[in-house]
């Protein structure tokens, strides 16, 4: 048996793995399903400006996006929940450095196209979201999986080097092994088993706004502000990066400068209401860079967290890296960037 902690994307793309392999899985989320950071990112299925980020981000990146395109498909065909994964392509606006982009596209296999103010990645692909997680339930609960929703873990029980049990809102829960992919709420959940893991939340806000045909061809990216078309007309435009700790609540601050920084680029915005506009909290991390691990105290707990921006597009690589973590399987990259820090 094996219970995880959290509920989102890569919680729930781990409960996949382990059910393919056999494996009983409960599944322990504080609130609703997926209804944190997963729920409330955009779905680009890539680093903003892969470029801009290190080899032990982009690495996992471009393996979870080599992965999702069939793990999306057979999300569909045997949940019948379309995701709406679409290789729309990504226009990355200046500034840039141009001849860093064409270097790391180049030495990645990224396929691009150069303009004299852009560069256009056609192979990235978006993802809605709130349909992926939708999906992934539903392929849980096919599996055989149990899913807990408003049980809050309010301790980790360990008795020498084995966490015995965990105290839960509902109750006591007792597994061979834990996993906690609870996202910006691990160190505070880990309390004094956190062992210095370094997450902590970073609240990201976004606007939504409704045309009646995809304003956009592709998604838009200039510096930290992203627009993303959806196929029913829906635009996405995001996101702040806010050091608040955990708090939610969205700003009129952050919603006045996404909104006139993105006229800007798209003059169509002006006067258009705005259909929704909220906050997720990010687990942000050192260098971004997820931990995908064994406890370094108790044998039986695990993490797969801190994957800041990328943990829909890095669920299924981190997933399987687990999985190989904890059964001793080769791996197909080098994992030692996402050891316990």
């Amino acid at each position: 048996m094996k219970i995880i902690i959290g509920a989102g994307a890569v919680g729930l793309a781990s409960a996949i793995h382990f059910l393919k392999s056999d494996l009983a899985v409960t599944v322990l989320e504080r609130g609703e399903l997926g209804q944190e950071a997963s729920w409330a990112g955009g779905g680009i299925m890539s680093p903003l400006c892969p470029w801009d980020y290190s080899e032990e981000v982009t690495r996992l990146a471009l393996l979870g996006m080599a992965r999702f395109e069939r793990f999306t498909s057979d999300l569909t065909a045997e949940t019948g929940v379309d995701t709406e994964y679409l290789r729309c392509g990504m226009r990355v606006l200046q500034p840039f450095d141009s001849k860093v982009a064409v270097d790391w596209c180049e030495a990645h296999g990224m396929r691009y196209e150069l303009a004299n103010d852009s560069i256009f990645l056609p192979e990235i692909a978006q993802v809605r979201n709130p349909r992926l997680l939708r999906a992934m339930r539903e392929r849980v609960i096919q599996l055989g999986g149990r899913i807990v929703e408003q049980c809050e873990v309010l301790d980790i029980e360990a008795q020498g080097d084995r966490v015995r049990h965990v105290r839960t809102s509902q109750g006591d829960f007792k597994a061979d092994d834990y996993v906690l992919t609870a996202g910006a709420w691990s160190r505070a959940l880990l309390g004094e088993h956190a062992q210095q893991l370094d997450i902590k939340p970073i609240r990201g806000q976004m606007l939504l706004f409704k045309f009646d045909t995809p304003p956009l061809p592709h998604i838009l990216l200039q510096g930290d502000l992203y627009f993303i078309p959806r196929k029913d007309g829906h635009l996405l435009i995001g996101s702040t990066l806010e050091d608040v700790g955990f708090n939610k609540s969205t700003t009129e601050e952050a919603r006045d400068s996404m909104l006139l920084r993105a006229i800007v680029l798209l003059p169509a915005l002006q006067g258009m209401p705005v259909v929704r506009h909220w906050a997720g909290l990010r687990p942000g991390s050192s260098g971004n860079i997820p931990t995908i691990d064994r406890h370094p105290a108790l044998e039986n707990l695990y993490i797969n967290g801190g994957h800041f921006r990328y943990g829909v597009t890095m669920a299924p690589a981190s997933a399987e890296v687990l999985l190989n973590k904890i059964f001793d399987k080769p791996q197909t990259l080098d994992i030692s960037p996402y050891r316990w820090r």
